[in-house]
């Protein structure tokens, strides 16, 4: 408990952490709010999938702000500190990892249901945003699970690399278009990208389509082809993200700080 309340105070003492909360929820409930603004035909009325259009520019945001919760105290040297105190090294880190993803996920959740509301205000007449499904609610709620996994993973990005330039590199790149660009590649990249980590947590969040009317591409969500049913696409993601942390920590361990 001593080192979660160590690694809470670490994190939410500085600025970072809230510039990123803001500037995560201006993203993800702005980019739905233009989406949704958009569309007056009644083929292209928004759904429930398309108040979430912005959700992986957050995601991209939360995960930066992970890695940097790590490779700023390797940069500051406040890393000596803590490794000082806690010897074993990894109770400290997995309770670092335990604050971000606590905080992760509740940005998710205000991001997921920030931008639904946005979308009520700016959606055209006839558009049905109601939540009356179980799709509708795991495409909102869902979100801070992915979020908090995905913080998980970006501390052992950061634990892996040390460095801010090139944490961050692959915390933005890698969701947002690494892993489109492998499912792009002739006769090889559809099979393996089936299996990506953040193709997983999309089929978790999107499932079949139930949230956008079954609609895939447009203005509601790119449906994932991940062949893994909903709840197993997340303990898949979640099965990526311990492993990505166990790899840092390990790293950590075996290094000098």
């Amino acid at each position: 408990m001593h080192l979660l309340a160590a690694e809470r105070i670490k994190l939410l003492s500085t600025r970072a952490p809230w510039a990123c909360a803001l500037l995560a929820l201006a993203v993800t409930a702005g980019f739905a709010a233009l989406v949704a603004g958009g569309g007056s035909e009644s083929k292209d009325l928004p759904t429930v999938a398309t108040t979430q259009f912005g959700y992986r520019f957050g995601l991209a945001v939360v995960l930066t702000l992970a890695a940097l919760t790590v490779t700023t105290e390797y940069r500051t040297g406040t890393i000596h500190t803590t490794f000082q105190a806690v010897p074993r090294r990894a109770p400290a880190l997995v309770a670092k990892a335990a604050v971000v993803a606590g905080f992760a996920f509740a940005l998710g959740e205000v991001a997921a249901f920030g931008s639904w509301v946005a979308c009520l205000v700016v959606a055209p007449p006839g558009a049905d945003l109601a939540l009356d499904s179980a799709a509708d609610w795991t495409i909102l709620a869902g979100t801070g699970a992915v979020y908090a996994l995905g913080a998980v993973a970006a501390v052992g990005v950061g634990l892996l690399i040390e460095h801010s330039a090139g944490a961050v590199a692959v915390c933005v790149l890698y969701p947002l278009a690494v892993e489109d660009l492998i499912g792009a590649i002739p006769e090889v990249g559809e099979p393996v990208h089936r299996w990506l980590p953040f193709n997983a947590a999309t089929k978790f969040l999107s499932g079949t389509g139930g949230a956008s009317g079954g609609r895939s591409g447009g203005n509601a969500n790119i449906l994932s082809d991940s062949p893994l049913p909903q709840p197993w696409a997340l303990a898949y993601f979640a099965v990526f993200a311990l492993v990505v942390l166990g790899a840092g920590v390990l790293s950590a361990r075996r290094r000098d700080a």
